[in-house]
């Protein structure tokens, strides 16, 4: 019988289950890419300490194994990986095991820069937030491209919120999926599986690596549409192999 402290009322897509109510904004002027030399050294120290402790958390807590992540370590140049958002700690170390050796930037919620201690580390840990106005979108956009263009992964999570243990795929921010259309880039699907583990409460996770994915289509934006329905189809696919709800997520008004 499901202990009722597991069962996640919802009444929307839009609800999230680790962030307040309240609207964070970055501040103005807000600088993505730090030039600073001794910046640069202290988030390469930072991100390979992450990534050691992230190695021992995602494979010995999180039970974490990777199918098919041969295919972004041979894959050369920038590209995109587009995964279902489902855990709060293994969504930020998950591809960074996967891309091993190569270095990850993550499209993160501005929300998540306000958070104690770990939201002043994010940007050296790669982390790109998302702005709410204008200006700062320029500038977001120039950050992701010129990490892409020196051949970094960009990490994106299309449902836009985390819903920790879900197994289903949630509907998409189709804007996400113009940028490797505008750079001419291949993308990924990176998604998050789960299953019972003899002896545990929680389930095991299974990552699955598919692609490339290239658009098809006469102009951009059908372009993007085409890409976010290859993405979307490819992780209800894979979806189809969690066998266990930690969590059961129900509509209110359902």
């Amino acid at each position: 019988r499901m202990n009722r402290r597991r069962i996640r009322y919802y009444k929307s897509f839009s609800d999230d289950f680790f962030q307040s109510d309240k609207k964070y904004e970055l501040k103005k002027g807000y600088k993505y890419i730090r030039n600073n030399p001794i910046a640069r050294i202290f988030s390469s120290l930072l991100y390979f300490l992450a990534f050691i402790i992230s190695s021992v958390y995602c494979r010995l807590f999180l039970h974490v194994s990777f199918v098919g992540a041969s295919k972004l370590r041979k894959q050369k140049g920038g590209f995109f990986i587009y995964g279902n958002h489902t855990q709060p700690v293994g969504d930020v170390f998950d591809p960074a095991l996967a891309c091993f050796p190569k270095r990850i930037y993550t499209v993160v919620s501005a929300a998540n820069m306000h958070l104690p201690v770990i939201g002043k580390l994010l940007p050296y840990l790669g982390a790109l937030p998302l702005p709410t106005d204008m200006a700062g979108m320029r500038d977001f956009t120039r950050a992701l491209e010129k990490r892409a263009l020196d051949n970094h992964p960009i990490v994106i999570y299309p449902e836009g919120h985390l819903w920790e243990y879900h197994t289903e795929i949630r509907p998409f921010l189709e804007g996400s999926f113009r940028y490797p259309v505008s750079l001419d880039m291949p993308s990924y699907v990176m998604t998050s599986t789960y299953q019972r583990k003899k002896g545990f409460k929680r389930p095991k996770i299974t990552v699955y690596i598919d692609g490339p994915f290239n658009p098809q289509g006469g102009n951009k934006r059908e372009m993007a549409l085409d890409l976010c329905e290859q993405i979307r189809d490819a992780m209800l696919e894979r979806s189809k192999l969690s066998d266990y709800s930690y969590y059961i997520y129900k509509n209110q008004e359902g």
